[in-house]
C-alpha cells in the first residue's frame, strides 16, 4: 500500500505540481480511500517528502559511486578530468530519466538550508573536499571552498541543460563542463595544494 501511495504521489506531483497535489488526488490516483491514505501518511507533505527522499537517495548513490570509482581507477597521480566526466555522466543520466520530476523539484520545492536537497549537496561537497585533500590540498578551508564552488556550478549547469534543452548534444555539454571543472580543480591543485588567492 505504501508503494502505491508513494508512486501515486510522484505522479500527482508531476502532473499537478506541488500546489495541485492533495491528499484526495493522491488517494484517488493510488486507488485507495482517503481514510486508507491517512493510515499510512498524515498529509500530502509526508508523501511528497518520501518521493523526494527516494529520488535523492538514488541520485546520491549513483553519483557518489561514479565519482569514487573513477577516482580509484585513475590513481592518485591523475588529473581530475576522469572523475569529473564520470560524475557528469551519472548526474545527467539521473536527471534525464525523470526530467518532469526534476522540474517540479527545482521550480516548486525550494531548497531550505537544513533541507534534504541541501544535505545531499553537502555530502557531495564532503566527497570532493576529501579527494582534494588526498591529492595534496593542504588548506582545508580552501579545499572546501573549491568543492562548494564546483558542486554548485555542476548542479546548476546540468539541471539547466536537462530542463532548458538548449539544442546541442549532451556530449558537447559533458566536454565543456569537464574542461571547465577539471581545469579549475587542476589549477587549484597545482603546486600540491588548493591555492588561496586571498590576501595573506
Amino acid at each position: 500500500m505504501v508503494e502505491r501511495i508513494v508512486a501515486a504521489g510522484r505522479d500527482v506531483l508531476v502532473t499537478r505540481g506541488y500546489d495541485g497535489a492533495s491528499t484526495n488526488r493522491i488517494a484517488a490516483a493510488a486507488g485507495v480511500s482517503p481514510g486508507s491514505f491517512y493510515q499510512y501518511f498524515p498529509d500530502k507533505d509526508a508523501v511528497l517528502t518520501e518521493v523526494l527522499d527516494r529520488y535523492l537517495d538514488a541520485m546520491e548513490a549513483r553519483v557518489s559511486r561514479a565519482f569514487l570509482d573513477s577516482v580509484a581507477a585513475a590513481g592518485p597521480g591523475a588529473g581530475t578530468a576522469p572523475a569529473v566526466r564520470a560524475t557528469l555522466e551519472a548526474l545527467l543520466d539521473t536527471f534525464g530519466e525523470e526530467p518532469d520530476l526534476l522540474r517540479v523539484i527545482v521550480e516548486q520545492l525550494p531548497r531550505s538550508p537544513g533541507g534534504r536537497r541541501a544535505a545531499f549537496a553537502g555530502r557531495i561537497d564532503d566527497l570532493v573536499t576529501t579527494v582534494l585533500l588526498t591529492r595534496g590540498a593542504g588548506d582545508t578551508d580552501a579545499a572546501r571552498a573549491a568543492a562548494w564552488t564546483v558542486v554548485r556550478t555542476v548542479e546548476h549547469l546540468t539541471t539547466g541543460f536537462v530542463l532548458e534543452r538548449p539544442g546541442f548534444a549532451r556530449a558537447v555539454v559533458v566536454d565543456e563542463l569537464t574542461a571547465l571543472v577539471a581545469g579549475y580543480l587542476d589549477a587549484r591543485l597545482s603546486g600540491g595544494r588548493v591555492a588561496s588567492d586571498g590576501p595573506s
